[in-house]
């Protein structure tokens, strides 16, 4: 019976095709409704055990379960974005629940993903309430994020390395790609308090991981480890690529989101151009997959048998969709394209499997055995963004 649904939503959606053009009018308002149906499953599994998911292991659900989880703010902000959208209150009170179970974390000093975490959770919170409580605790982790910027660098610190295997590597001072997005949350941070320190740190980060994380032709290392002294470059290196010299897909992802984002805050050419660099890297690149879903690297070894990644593919495609506000409209068959990919019967799972998670077929880290092949809160979380700017769009 599902699969009998899904073949009459696609045989609608051509049907409109045929009638408006490549992409149909409203196809994105249609997948959003579909998004937030299958997600309502999710939504009760989380409020019966009152944990935020982050994927599944081993035919379950795998829960957020751990004092401190980077991806922890997606599924709010998920919840947050879908009431918005729908003015479900239900949405709103499980993004509130969601939140509220990782609220202490906004006083760490110890990591840098407090961006992802907070950003997209009371960010977006206070953004569509306009409740201070919230600005307070975005405030708090912008000041606890600051905390790791050494200006000796000029880069925000990613990882601690007196433990884990990061300690193993031997870094002084790692800065992943990952890192550039939790600048958004800085940059907010001076909009809503006018303080420009915030923006002063998230400029300098930008500009040094522009000039020491990319090679000539776009493309980002994962890890630069510098020496927190001198601010001298240790080396460049990978930690959840396939090599030191390869492109991991999603790290590839997120920089063309962040500088995107940049040029956002900031109206400086050089963000935009720079972005639109590294989407000729990923678009024209000759192991980019015809669908517009990415090889977990742009270089591993045994493609075309390579795991694909969706989380990768719907970050790019949320980040080609506001580049081509800039550019003229330039990216959006691309951000098309790649959302016809992921909402094919390939990635997008049926009604009611897939334990209500959306898109199939993630991958977080293959060097470190690591949810491979998966659903993942954050594929989900920028698949739904997507939709909704192109739903902006009247698409």
């Amino acid at each position: 019976m599902q699969k009998i649904k899904k073949t009459i939503h696609f045989i609608l959606i051509a049907m409109l095709m045929m009638a408006g053009g490549c992409q149909p009018a409203g196809v994105s308002e249609i997948r959003l409704k579909e998004a937030e149906k299958q997600l309502r499953g999710l939504r009760d599994a989380a409020a019966t055990v009152n944990k935020n998911p982050r994927t599944t292991e081993k035919g379950e659900i795998r829960w957020i379960t751990s004092s401190y989880d980077w991806t922890e703010g997606f599924w709010p902000g998920t919840c947050w974005m879908l009431f918005e959208d729908t003015k479900d209150p239900r949405w709103k009170e499980a993004a509130i629940r969601a939140q509220e179970l990782f609220k202490a974390h906004k006083d760490l000093t110890t990591d840098h993903d407090l961006g992802f975490i907070f950003n997209n959770s009371y960010g977006k919170a206070f953004r569509v309430t306009e409740e201070e409580a919230y600005k307070e605790v975005l405030m708090d982790a912008a000041h606890a994020l600051a905390t790791r910027f050494n200006s000796n660098v000029g880069c925000i610190q990613s990882w601690d390395v007196d433990g884990g295997w990061q300690s193993e590597r031997g870094w002084k001072f790692p800065v992943i790609i990952d890192n550039l997005m939790n600048l958004e949350m800085l940059f907010e941070a001076s909009v809503i308090s006018g303080d420009d320190r915030y923006k002063s740190i998230a400029v300098t980060h930008a500009n040094t991981t522009m000039r020491n994380h990319y090679r000539p032709d776009g493309s980002s290392y994962h890890v630069v480890d510098y020496n927190p002294v001198s601010g001298e470059i240790n080396a460049r290196v990978t930690a959840q690529g396939f090599a030191d010299e390869s492109a991991w897909a999603r790290g590839q992802a997120w920089g063309l989101y962040a500088y995107t984002m940049c040029y956002r805050y900031t109206s400086d050419r050089k963000y935009l151009d720079f972005a639109e660099k590294i989407a000729h890297f990923i678009l024209n690149h000759p192991n980019y997959p015809k669908d517009g879903i990415p090889y977990w690297d742009f270089n591993a070894p045994d493609i075309p048998n390579e795991k694909r990644d969706a989380s990768a593919a719907a970050i790019i495609a949320s980040a080609l969709v506001e580049l081509s506000s800039y550019t003229g409209n330039k990216y959006l068959k691309d951000a098309q394209h790649i959302m016809n990919g992921l909402s094919s019967d390939s990635f997008r799972a049926l009604h009611g499997q897939n334990h209500n998670f959306l898109l199939m077929h993630s991958v977080g880290s293959i060097p470190h055995g690591n949810e491979i092949d998966v659903p993942l809160n954050y594929a989900d979380y920028y698949y739904i963004e997507a939709l909704i700017r192109l739903k902006s769009k009247g698409l």
